[in-house]
């Protein structure tokens, strides 16, 4: 008889509440494991001298894994802690993950390839909000398996009736997210009861001790049944040799095989696959590989080469679920990065449908997502990618959305599903395009962007601009942020959702009447630079300009043409710019006007200068 297959790797959490004991815990298993040297001991031993005293003999295990001055400093965990520590029978990799609510995207980052969850709970507290929050954040990211943990047993006498009430209860918490096995047991991590071996002060409890648990934890690891690989890098060391390099995130490609790339749906055959050690036969999922192709096509970095017979779906609009780890709140239409594989596209959230209680899973209405919130979200793409749903690959259906002015990572989302109008909008061919509309008319179309605070003179400028335009026989159109909120826009209000809404709306207009062959004005506050982005981007680089009309708050609020300065300081006006809403400055502007101490008449020909060096340019170019 053949002997039992000896367990694979094993990446595991650990997770809970602050102060439940996890970087305790962790420290203790190294330690029974057998993975502390003499040294490492003599070390361990000094720094829990230094931290709790001279005549303290007692092994602080939690300095193990709190590597930071300031985890120490404080007693808590702050970043995630990667540990590799093996046994006889299992190799393993784990990451212990802070327990402060603030550092929750920290703990996401963890789960994200974990394939087993460790949950302490200090027994003298039970299940906590946090508890709650993190194993709903497993079940999102896809953990079935879970160990709980009750800690500190000896704080509540190793009372049998406690353990099993605090189990019940996690226990229908987890089956109701859809963890299908939970293994509960009462531990002292600083003492070791039942970590590395089962306690005799706890004889109640005849099951496994946590080592052994995880020892024997029958984790498949989770494999897509699909060939798919991200395309990272051409590699082209000579002109002898192309190849395309990345990590088959699914299935098995053999040499010989037909392939198509995506999202753009060219196919060929694997001619050769290299590997570290040179030519491979085939290719499986995990391994990085370099693939050579029977025929020269257009393939590139954050292309998905599949196979030709079961291709990826692709699309650019999704429904997905959400973790908010941004400290500004997310506004929904606003543009930002998203990473899927290899690929890095434009992304809007553009609805969320709602928000869920991560303490009773309740559904509920939400205009925008808060610091460690999740909710149920549309997505919008500017382009079309291939993707999976994330419960059937993680790589394809996992994605991080990253702020475009600050590069910080600001979500991270789980695709569910494509939405059905993504495949059934396309684009319509038209004989008559923007240059023919532009000819007809025997102007350059462009977009005249003018932004800064209420009062600075943006609309009375924008209709000098545009009288002398039309005087010179240009065909305008005047945008002003006012007028559009009395009709496209006479739902939005002055939240900070609504006024990138509003942007949207109004940039989306202006497009489409440069396309007319137009010489649109906008004239609107539009606060927030990465709205005034997303706008340029809608446009050819010579078809947009944006106008900082740049004038002192003191002199807005002097000047207070319409009153709401007034109302503004009075409070009976909220969100109003410049008083209890934000301002971001254009950080390069096409043209920068200062409104003090001009008049407007001088402000409005510096303008129509540009644009007629600008058409006049274009013309001779």
């Amino acid at each position: 008889m053949a002997a039992p297959t000896a367990p694979g790797l094993l990446r595991f959490i650990t997770c809970g509440s602050v102060d439940d004991g996890k970087s305790s815990l962790l420290g203790r298993l190294l330690y029974d494991a057998g993975m502390l040297s003499d040294d490492q001991l003599a070390a361990l031993a000094c720094d829990s001298r230094r931290q709790h005293g001279a005549g303290s003999d007692v092994l602080d295990f939690a300095l193990l894994t709190d590597g930071l001055d300031a985890e120490r400093q404080q007693g808590i965990t702050i970043d995630v802690a990667y540990r590799y520590f093996h046994t006889a029978r299992r190799s393993f990799i784990v990451a212990d993950c802070p327990g402060h609510e603030q550092y929750t995207r920290n703990m996401a980052t963890g789960a994200s390839n974990a394939e087993l969850a460790v949950v302490l709970v200090d027994a003298r507290k039970g299940v906590l909000a946090q508890t709650r929050r993190h194993t709903y954040i497993c079940a999102l990211l896809g953990i079935r398996q879970v160990v709980l943990a009750v800690n500190k047993m000896d704080l509540v006498a190793c009372d049998q009736a406690t353990f099993e009430a605090i189990a019940a209860e996690y226990r229908e918490l987890a089956h109701g997210l859809g963890i299908g096995e939970v293994q509960c047991l009462p531990v002292v991590a600083l003492s070791g009861d039942n970590v590395g071996s089962r306690s005799p002060r706890m004889p109640w409890y005849t099951g496994a001790s946590l080592l052994e648990l995880l020892e024997s934890a029958d984790v498949a690891p989770f494999r897509a049944s699909d060939f798919r690989m991200p395309v990272q890098w051409v590699n082209r060391p000579d002109q002898s040799f192309r190849g395309y390099a990345g990590t088959v995130c699914g299935g098995r490609v053999a040499c010989g095989d037909e392939i198509v790339v995506q999202p753009g749906g060219q196919h060929a055959r694997i001619a050769r696959i290299v590997g570290a050690d040179g030519g491979l036969p085939h290719a499986a999922d995990g391994q990085a590989v370099t693939l050579c192709l029977d025929r020269e096509i257009d393939v590139s970095r954050g292309d998905v080469i599949a196979d030709a017979r079961r291709p990826a779906p692709v699309a650019d609009q999704f429904a997905c679920h959400l973790l908010w780890v941004g400290d500004a709140a997310l506004l929904p239409n606003r543009t930002y990065w998203l990473k899927l594989g290899t690929r890095t596209v434009n992304a809007r959230v553009m609805s969320i449908k709602y928000k869920v209680d991560v303490n009773s899973q309740a559904k509920l209405a939400a205009r925008q997502l808060a610091l460690n919130e999740v909710g149920h979200c549309t997505l919008g793409l500017d382009d079309e990618v291939a993707f999976e749903a994330y419960a059937d690959n993680r790589t394809l259906g996992g994605f991080i959305l990253i702020d475009r002015q600050s590069n910080a990572t600001v979500a991270c989302g789980m695709l569910d599903f494509a939405l059905g109008r993504s495949a059934n909008v396309h684009w319509q061919h038209v004989d008559i395009d923007k240059g023919v509309r532009a000819s007809s008319k025997g102007q350059q179309p462009l977009c005249l962007w003018f932004t800064g605070l209420s009062g600075a003179g943006k609309s009375t400028i924008a209709n000098l601009v545009e009288r002398r335009l039309h005087a010179l026989g240009c065909h305008t159109y005047l945008l002003d942020g006012d007028n559009v909120r009395h009709g496209i826009n006479k739902d939005l209000g002055f939240t900070p959702e609504d006024r990138v809404e509003n942007i949207r709306r109004i940039a989306e207009v202006a497009h489409l009447m440069v396309d007319a062959g137009l010489i649109v004005l906008v004239s609107a506050i539009s606060p927030y630079r990465s709205e005034r982005r997303s706008a340029r981007e809608l446009f050819a680089a010579a078809e947009f300009m944006e106008v900082f009309v740049d004038a002192p708050l003191e002199e807005c609020e002097r000047r207070d043409p319409k009153g709401l300065y007034r109302k503004a300081r009075a409070g009976t006006i909220r969100n109003f710019t410049g008083i209890d809403a934000p301002y971001e400055r254009p950080v390069a502007p096409d043209i920068h006007l200062l409104s003090s101490g001009q008049h407007a008449e001088q402000l409005a020909e510096q303008v129509v200068a540009r644009v007629l060096a600008g058409i006049d340019g274009h013309a001779h170019g």
